[in-house]
């Protein structure tokens, strides 16, 4: 971007098992999980609920906007299935569908990103011991509902039995920048990168039918191109033209990558990404790149762990995820440290895998978890054995205790770009380089009766934060928070508004 300040955002949706409880909803378990961290990290009984009337799900990025609703809802943020939390760290914890989802703060770094996004095991970790202390006294944290037994929460994106659940990516960019433009230079890039970013995964087809190890766990359910939907028809590229900003720009909603445990695979994601929206904006042509058949080639590469899987272009040359990737490598470049250590890393990841992914093992999520299962199938396992089904389950269990991860971790097999401590403090402050700042801080010591990304409703006020990079720490520094002042004192900060309260209004 011009400004050298494009903001990142993530959104995990986390798969969640209650094995005492095998029958109970996901969305009634999933909504103790939210309830019971609000409960006991809220100001207030009443957690603040969410304020839709900036949402527009449905409005496109290709100049069309299918409304769903004509009234904004307000919801109870403690209800079945629509549980809300909103986060010290300027995040949110919530029920999405079936599932408790982590939506990150705002973010201007790749590394921050990371961080930010692996920071959010931590909110499940302590809902689970919550909802385990509430068991033990039998006590629910839903009226009408029984105790909830035992939670365990999974970053993964498949649940086994045909569904899957989004990892999902935001980037803020000029909306000058050609739509057509953007999406042709990163379809290429979006089908290669998995062999980067993916999570691996036991089982070939949506439900795992066929025998098999793959990179990614996303590729069985990518069906079009270009495709507004995240839950049924998915796109390489969505079209979700939701900006949560002012109208100079838009929001990139990525769809079609992993949710990842090793935080060298998370660095890459959003680094990687990030420098190549960079280049597209400065007119970088990546046309010579265009795949004949891209959604094929997708699990065309995920398919094939060996990394020889060579692509057809449109033109008719072929070449292999890894040189495509080499292609945008070339045509990058950083503009400060953070941007230069996401390109060191990018080189060291390939060089490594140049000698075959067990050599990237302790960098990347699919290597680790490929090196696993070739261990056990060297023993003797077959390939159809439900117990590497296991492993793949067990290597993203969040639980230190339990997970495989955490246990290549603690043997100096996989390599950690944060410390606990590191990971403590972003679920505990928001980023200092955004609005998130004052969100967070307003969540942590003010009495904050609705919010959203871009608002917040403080008593019978209602402030409008529209830039995504204002109000940041710097700008907020005559505030003092701890002395628990009303909206007021927010309208005097940059990118701080007052507007009418439109809980009920027309969207």
């Amino acid at each position: 971007m011009a400004d050298r300040a494009r903001v990142i955002g993530a959104e995990t949706e986390y798969g969640i098992v209650t094995p005492t409880q095998p029958a109970l909803s996901p969305i009634v378990s999933s909504t103790h999980a939210v309830v019971a961290y609000a409960l006991a990290h809220n100001r207030s009984q009443v957690a603040p609920r969410w304020d839709f009337s900036e949402e527009s799900p449905l409005r496109d990025s290709r100049g069309f906007d299918l409304r769903r609703y004509h009234t904004v809802p307000s919801i109870d943020p403690h209800a079945i299935g629509v549980a809300n939390a909103m986060l010290g760290n300027g995040g949110r914890f919530y029920v999405d569908h079936a599932h408790p989802e982590y939506s990150a703060p705002e973010v201007t770094s790749a590394v921050d990103a990371a961080r930010y996004d692996a920071a959010g095991d931590l909110f499940l970790l302590r809902a689970a011991a919550l909802l385990k202390e509430y068991e033990a006294t039998g006590k629910s944290v839903l009226k009408g509902h029984d105790p909830c037994g035992e939670v365990k929460f999974y970053k993964n994106n498949v649940d086994g039995k045909g569904a899957s659940y989004g990892a999902h990516e935001n980037y803020s960019y000029h909306r000058g920048t050609p739509f057509d433009q953007l999406a042709a230079s990163l379809i290429p890039f979006f089908v290669a990168r998995q062999v980067f970013i993916g999570a691996g995964r036991v089982g070939k087809g949506p439900r795992g039918e066929r025998p098999g190890f793959q990179i990614s766990q996303r590729a069985d359910y990518i069906e079009q191109e270009i495709s507004l939907e995240t839950t049924m028809n998915r796109g390489i590229i969505n079209t979700r033209d939701e900006s949560h900003t002012t109208e100079d720009f838009a929001r990139l909603h990525v769809i079609i990558g992993d949710a990842n445990m090793s935080h060298t695979s998370m660095l890459l994601k959003y680094g990687m990404t990030s420098l190549v929206l960079d280049a597209i904006e400065q007119g970088v042509d990546f046309s010579d790149l265009s795949i004949k058949n891209p959604v094929g080639e997708v699990t065309g590469v995920s398919y094939d762990p060996t990394l020889q899987h060579r692509l057809t272009l449109s033109d008719g040359t072929q070449k292999t995820a890894l040189e495509i990737l080499d292609v945008y490598r070339q045509r990058v470049e950083a503009h400060n440290e953070d941007e230069q250590r996401v390109l060191d890393t990018w080189d060291q990841v390939r060089e490594a895998l140049e000698e075959g992914p067990l050599a990237a093992a302790h960098l990347l999520d699919w290597c680790a978890k490929y090196a696993l299962v070739r261990n056990y199938m060297a023993r003797g396992v077959a390939e159809d054995d439900p117990k590497l089904a296991l492993i793949d389950l067990q290597y993203c269990d969040i639980d230190p205790a339990k997970s495989l991860y955490h246990a290549l971790v603690r043997n100096k097999r996989m390599r950690t770009l944060f410390s606990d401590e590191q990971l403590q403090q972003a679920a505990a402050q928001p980023p200092r380089s955004t609005r998130a700042w004052m969100r967070g801080h307003a969540v942590s010591h003010l009495d904050v009766q609705a919010a959203s990304w871009e608002r917040l409703t403080i008593g019978n006020t209602t402030v409008r934060i529209a830039s995504l990079l204002h109000p940041n720490a710097q700008d907020c520094q005559g505030i003092d928070f701890q002395a628990q002042p009303d909206a007021e004192a927010l309208l005097g900060v940059e990118g701080v508004e007052a507007i009418e309260p439109s809980g009920e209004g027309l969207h």
